[in-house]
């Protein structure tokens, strides 16, 4: 089993988009410490004000299922459900190279 990654498409209720950013940019700062996240980067476009896109890669599967039972990652899921408009959508990859952020 090889690298994993998702392209995840939130569409939250009426003025939550902002709210959101900030709940995931802190499920952000728990994937940097998790074992096998490789990339995870919160999106908006400037044409759809209700919705936010995750980009997510992770080493295998195992290590993304991990990062879900992660201290905190269950308290942000709590926060973040009543700013969605519906269940968020999901397309799953299998990355083959490229380049990541530099930071």
């Amino acid at each position: 089993m090889g690298k994993i990654g998702h392209y995840v498409k939130f569409r939250t209720r009426e003025g939550q988009r902002d709210a959101l950013v900030e709940i995931l940019l802190h499920a952000a700062e728990l994937a940097h410490d998790a074992a096998g996240c490789e990339l995870y980067i919160v999106n908006t476009t400037p044409d759809a004000e209700d919705v936010v896109w995750v980009t997510e890669i992770w080493s295998d599967a195992a290590a993304h299922a991990a990062s879900l039972s992660a201290p905190g990652t269950k308290e942000l899921i709590g926060q973040a459900l009543p700013l969605l408009a519906g269940p968020p959508e999901r397309i799953d990859l299998h990355p083959a190279g490229g380049i990541g952020p530099r930071t």
